[in-house]
């Protein structure tokens, strides 16, 4: 008889055993909070952008890494190749200025914006040292270098319109952010849309910022697919949670969040001391919302005019579907610190 109760005992110790096993396992799989449960072995496909300086934070301290994820790093050169990649489904989670995030969504793109990085003021109008041009009325019939879909086109656009021209009275050169300084210095173009940390770089050289207005700039978007939410919604979690640390990082180590810019960018370090200090809020509240859709609502009838966007309907349903705060909304920095 003792035998046949030790017997049961230990069946029903291994029964308790194998369900909490069961609980455990199926909460790792959709508990935001825990502590990398859940995560350890997934796949990250996400983005760094010398632009995003908190991303180069995560990067850098390999947080996303520690947590189990592997993590493939793919640069965005720009949010028009960071839109490119999530589309294509090369990266799961990229940053984009709200602007282009909104283009994108728009026109088809299963996108959302996740967390806000940063409230910048990464644009600007540019001319060469010694140019003539020193407001947006002197761009009438001049060569303008912009990359299509990003933050300083729309800049550029918003700016004219303000000055009473038209994308019609300017020729728009369509090229990437670098090249567009390129161009600029050699004499292709006669001004440049720029956009930080090249813009500050530029500067150093004796390029001047002929026209600034930080309304014009929208925020930095966190954006990802919506397939990844819904699929590795732990994961995104996670990355937002990187974010928020990033944040807090940032704040603290000013200097070293510098460092880590001039060093990706290849810029020397008071370049990037002066994008970080007076052309990067950082200390922006993450949850996206009202603030950033103000912004975009301004933006979006441009999409239209220009033929961007076919229809005004387009860009009002990416207006009421491009944000999901639920992540943001739970960030615990804490977890990645």
């Amino acid at each position: 008889m003792k035998l046949v109760r030790t017997a049961l005992l230990a069946v029903l110790a291994a029964t308790v055993l194998v369900l909490s096993g069961c609980v455990v396992g199926e909460n790792s799989k959709t508990d935001r909070s825990g502590d990398g449960d859940g995560v350890s072995g997934e796949v990250l496909n996400i983005d760094f952008a010398t632009y995003n300086p908190l991303s180069l934070i995560i990067k850098d301290q390999g947080w996303l890494e520690k947590q189990g994820l592997q993590v493939n790093w793919v640069q965005s050169a720009g949010s028009n190749k960071a839109n490119e990649a999530l589309r294509a489904g090369a990266i799961d989670v990229g940053s984009t200025a709200g602007s282009a995030a909104l283009l994108a969504r728009a026109n088809g793109s299963p996108i959302q914006v996740i967390a806000i990085y940063s409230q910048p003021e990464w644009a600007a109008l540019v001319a060469p040292a010694g140019s003539d041009i020193t407001s947006v009325a002197d761009l009438r019939g001049k060569n303008v270098a912009a990359t299509k879909g990003t933050d300083p086109y729309f800049f550029l656009l918003q700016a004219l319109e303000a000055n009473g021209l038209s994308p019609d009275d300017i020729t728009v050169q369509n090229l990437q952010h670098a090249d567009g300084w390129a161009a600029l210095q050699n004499g292709s173009v006669d001004a440049w849309a720029g956009l930080d940390p090249i813009m500050a770089n530029a500067e150093q050289t004796g390029a001047t910022l002929f026209y600034r207005n930080v309304d014009f700039n929208s925020y930095g978007f966190l954006n990802a697919r919506e397939d990844f939410l819904r699929d590795k919604p732990e994961v995104a979690q996670l990355v937002v949670d990187a974010y928020a640390a990033a944040a807090d990082w940032a704040a603290e180590h000013p200097e070293e969040t510098a460092q880590i810019l001039a060093d990706a960018a290849g810029i020397d370090l008071p370049v990037a001391q002066k994008v970080i200090r007076e052309r990067s809020n950082l200390d922006v509240d993450q949850v996206p919302g009202q603030a950033q859709l103000a912004v975009l609502e301004r933006i979006g009838p441009i999409f239209v005019d220009l033929g961007d966007v076919p229809s005004r309907q387009q860009v009002d349903d990416a207006l009421a579907t491009i944000v999901n705060d639920s992540f943001a909304e739970q960030a615990d920095a804490a977890r990645l610190r």
